[in-house]
């Protein structure tokens, strides 16, 4: 069993920043690919970034790419999105979530893992 404990969020105007963590417990981290959600009200969950199991491999959603970066610290068990250029469209609870497939993925089916998720208000 993996423990997935998000933070960091809050309330930020647009074109500001924020940074999420996920810190995890449990099974050894290195193993698993991770991976950001996020679920706006009355929208699906959609997928925002994963990053391999070594940090070597990352993917973005395109609505996020070059604003957002996916990070991981192993030795920390740690996973970050750095969150810059945020637009009130960004607004959603955000959740990490852990895969334990070789390959990074998009699909929330994936994961086998999840946090509790934790709320990004952009305001305009």
């Amino acid at each position: 069993q993996v423990q997935l404990v998000e933070s960091g969020g809050g309330l930020v105007q647009a074109g500001g920043s924020l940074r999420l963590s996920c810190a995890t417990s449990g099974r050894t981290f290195s193993r698993y690919a991770m991976g950001w959600f996020r679920q706006a009200p009355g929208k699906e969950r959609e997928f925002v970034a994963a990053v391999s199991r070594s940090g070597g491999n990352t993917d973005y959603a395109d609505s996020v790419k070059g604003r957002f970066t996916i990070s991981r610290d192993n030795a920390k068990n740690t996973v970050y999105l750095q969150m810059n250029s945020l637009k009130p469209e960004d607004t959603a609870v955000y959740y990490c979530a852990a895969s334990d497939k070789t390959y990074l993925f998009r699909l929330a089916t994936a994961y086998d893992y999840w946090g509790q998720g934790t709320q990004v208000t952009v305001s305009s």
